[in-house]
């Protein structure tokens, strides 16, 4: 298998995905899903990174975050969150070994509807892999926290996922994220979209145009492909970029 990407650059959109270590269902109990959670939590409060949704499987993590910070905070806010998590779980086991795959894939996501794909591809993880037939049934989710908000230690940036949406209230939110479902449900959208998870970016072609330029990707054929609804920027044989925005130590 590929390494995942090691992209990054701040201002935008992402949508992270980790793997356990060879697949391996580690995160099959609840106490342990809520147990990455929790360091999610801490994360995200200790960095300031805005989570707009997420959902923990049996083996893996869908996260959707947004990194405004001066201090490009993602590799940090990422760290941490694995490695408590994994620190955690070989204690109390006595396991010895590698807890997550070596890298985590990131995905730039334009702000127009291809954010709105991509949320509703993350709420119907669980469906997809039939574990339930409809995402309010998977607790460990950003779809059951905008359900049922919490008024404390929460960890959806419910404002900042409206206001990108252009939402009022979140009443609006969750009318709308039904509405998303209730469409997959309808036209059985269950099926794989590697896009979303093995890209390096998902949007229009200005987009897909800033995120190329801001990576110093210079363009090759079959980087940019486009989509029944947009452009996505491809993975490449060639050395990781570098520029005056990127470091070797923040880039993912």
């Amino acid at each position: 298998m590929p390494r995942a990407n090691r992209y990054y650059t701040p201002g935008h959109i992402w949508h992270i995905t980790h793997r356990c270590h060879k697949r391996d269902f580690l995160l099959k109990f609840a106490k342990d899903r809520k147990l990455w959670i929790k360091w999610l939590f801490e994360a995200k409060k200790r960095y300031g990174i805005s989570v707009l949704n997420y959902i923990v499987t049996s083996n893996h993590i869908h996260l959707l975050v947004c990194d405004n910070t001066p201090s490009r905070s993602i590799p940090i806010f990422m760290q941490l969150i694995q490695g408590r998590t994994a620190q955690e779980y070989n204690n109390r086991k006595g396991r010895k070994g590698a807890y997550w795959e070596d890298r985590y894939h990131a995905t730039a996501i334009g702000t127009d509807e291809h954010l709105q794909h991509c949320m509703a591809y993350i709420h119907m993880n669980m469906v997809r892999a039939g574990m339930v037939d409809h995402p309010i049934k998977w607790e460990e989710s950003g779809y059951y926290e905008i359900e049922y908000p919490k008024q404390r230690y929460s960890i959806i940036d419910y404002k900042a996922l409206q206001g990108i949406l252009g939402l009022e209230s979140i009443d609006q939110l969750q009318k709308l994220q039904s509405e998303w479902v209730q469409e997959a449900l309808r036209k059985d959208s269950l099926k794989r979209e590697p896009k979303w998870t093995e890209s390096i970016a998902v949007g229009d072609e200005a987009f897909i145009d800033k995120i190329r330029m801001q990576l110093n990707i210079r363009p090759s054929p079959g980087r940019v492909t486009q989509t029944e609804d947009g452009f996505t920027l491809a993975e490449g044989d060639f050395p990781y970029p570098y520029n005056n925005n990127i470091s070797s130590k923040t880039a993912f």
